[in-house]
């Protein structure tokens, strides 16, 4: 996955925006104010902070070891780094962007849930 399309697929979520409240640097994807991806999309390897369940985090870093590993700077309990540098298998990297973005929208209070449905 290139850093264009890991940007193009945060982007395709419903009412998903990039933000740069660190610095202009660190693309920050959020729906509905709140962070589900984080990158700095010119680093080599590329990598991406992403939220986790916490079961099925700890279960990716035994399985992906050294190419999924405890959130950079996040919580470590829901957040993993992911390296999106063709060593995963693409699908994997869009399921855990959907999951990441997925656990962001339940958390949301349902007033936001629901606009999220509408067309």
């Amino acid at each position: 996955m290139t850093p264009q399309e890991l940007r193009a697929f945060c982007l395709s979520f419903n009412a998903a925006v990039e933000d740069f409240p660190f610095s202009p640097e660190i693309s920050v994807f959020k729906v509905r104010g709140k962070l589900f991806a984080l990158s700095y999309l010119d680093a080599r390897p590329l990598r991406a902070n992403l939220k986790c369940d916490p079961e099925e985090a700890i279960r990716l870093r035994r399985e992906h070891e050294g190419l999924i590993v405890p959130g950079w700077h996040m919580n470590k309990r829901h957040w993993n780094t992911v390296t999106v540098d063709g060593e995963l298998p693409d699908g994997l990297v869009r399921e855990l962007i959907e999951d990441s973005y997925d656990l962001v929208v339940a958390g949301l209070p349902r007033a936001d849930r629901l606009c999220l449905d509408r067309p």
